[in-house]
Order: C-alpha cells, then structure tokens, then sequence
C-alpha cells in the first residue's frame, strides 16, 4: 500500500495544497478507443448535456468516468447494430431523418434566440414592464384560527387584556402552517387571501386586532403588522424571468416569420384541420 504509507509518513501539519485549476482539454482529444473507434472529450461533451444522464451529487472526476463507461458501452452497441444493418430499414432511417432535424431546429433557434436575449434586451424589457407596474398595497399580519366564534372572541379578548398574540397562536391556533412562526402570515397582497379576511386586514391599521373574522376554514383573529407599497421586483429577481421571455418569443417569432416565407402544402392524406373552439359570448 504505497500510497497510504507515504500519506501516513507526510506531516501532519503540512498545509493542504491548493489544487491546480483544471487544464482545458481540446474537443479532438481521444479518451478512448473501441474496436479502434475513437471516442473524443468533445463526445463526452455532447454527453454530459444529456438531461437522461444527470448524475447529481458526483464529482466531476467520477461523473466523466462514468461517461467514458458510457461512450464505450454507446459505442460497442452501436457498432453491433450496424453489423445486424438496423440502420438500413425504412423504419430506422425515418427516425435518423426526424432526429436529425429536430436537432438542427433546436440548435438553430438556440443560436438565433441568443441574438435576441441580449443583456440591453432584457433589460430593456424589465424598464418597460416596471413601468407599467401600478403601485399595490400589502400588508404583514399575523392570525389565530380556531372552529368557534366564542373561542374566537375569548381569544381576542385576551389579546386585547395584553397577551402577546405570537405566544396565544402558538398555544391556540388550529393553522398548522403559521402555529409555529406566532400566527405569521408574512407579506400579502388582498388577492392572495379569501375575501372576508382579505377585507378586514386591509381596513386596519398598524398594531390593531380585529374582532373574529368567519371565512371557510374557521373563524380567525388577526392582528396588523404593517402596511407597505408593494415594492418593484429588482431586475435581478426579475432576470431570469425576462430572459426565458425574450428567448421563447424570439423563437416563436422565428418559427412563424420561417412559415410565412415558406411554401407549405398539405396534401388529401394529412389529418383535417381541427376547428377553432367556438368563443362563449358573455
């Protein structure tokens, strides 16, 4: 065991080694070999893109290992289909032909879709969409839900007599979701809640606790927090949103400018057209 016995012979205070940053290797460079077939790190590449071959939680050193046994086994079976000529039938050659262009249309709107989604682009967009934000009003409260509108009173009552809400929630409330964070339901704009309980907190005011309040889940006392303007997203928060955006309407754009230039016709054998459901008037 050479290697253990140096590492016991090394000092053990020696300070770790960073280690040195990974050598790129060129696409072209050979990794493998089957039945004299090469296998290149470019293939590895292509590879490890595959969602089907995700490896989460292994390492890079492990994972491209992995991918060699892959590649080889890929290989060694693709060189076994060729000898039994499954790549001559019709059948095959049909899927060759579909997957071939399914990849070039993929390739190519990713590449054009680029041009698009540029970084002035984007944030073009975020400017225009935050402008025409309206200001919306939000408010932070807490609650305490139980079945009955006595038990709802008696609670408020000891809120007001100078209980701390947080500890009564903790001890009373039948929301298993907020019970534990004091009644806490955060942030909340008025659509987000039922009605009823939407439309009492935002008449109060900061520190207030409401009478019992009835909504289909029970009967709740809630107490205002704080009242804000909703803030604008940051175009950080926003960014990624805008770019899947701008990427998916650029390519829908181009899909339908390729149509329209193109010289389409379906012939007596094509499925019918299905019609467009009707629209209700109100």
């Amino acid at each position: 065991l050479p290697l253990v016995s140096a590492q016991a012979q090394a000092p053990a205070a020696a300070p770790a080694t960073p280690a040195a940053p990974a050598t790129p290797v060129a696409p072209e460079t050979v990794v493998a070999k089957v039945n004299g077939a090469p296998i290149t790190a470019g293939d590895l590449a292509i590879a490890a893109e595959d969602p089907a071959l995700s490896l989460p939680g292994v390492d890079d050193a492990q994972k491209k290992s992995l991918l060699v046994d892959y590649m080889i086994d890929l290989k060694v079976g693709a060189q076994a289909a060729e000898a039994a000529k499954i790549g001559d039938s019709p059948d095959f050659q049909r899927k060759l032909a579909y997957f071939k262009d399914k990849l070039l249309l993929d390739e190519y709107l990713e590449r054009e879709a680029k041009k698009a989604a540029t970084p002035e682009a984007a944030k073009a967009l975020y400017d225009q969409t935050v402008k025409a934000m309206k200001p919306e009003e939000e408010v932070h409260a807490r609650h305490i839900l139980v079945e009955s509108e006595d038990e709802a009173k008696k609670i408020a009552a000891r809120i007001k007599g100078g209980e701390d809400f947080a500890r009564v929630a903790a001890e009373v409330s039948k929301d298993p979701g907020s019970k534990t964070e004091g009644g806490d339901l955060g942030w909340f704009t008025k659509e987000r809640m039922v009605a009823p309980f939407a439309e009492a907190a935002f008449k109060m005011s900061p520190g207030q606790v409401s009478d019992p309040v009835k909504t289909q889940f029970g009967w709740h006392v809630i107490k205002l927090e704080e009242k804000r303007t909703k803030p604008v997203p940051t175009f950080d928060e926003m960014k990624e949103q805008v770019d899947q955006y701008l990427t998916r309407k650029a390519q829908q754009d181009l899909i339908l400018k390729l149509r329209e230039g193109a010289k389409i016709e379906r012939t007596a054998a094509a499925p019918a057209v299905a019609p467009a459901p009707a629209q209700k008037t109100p």
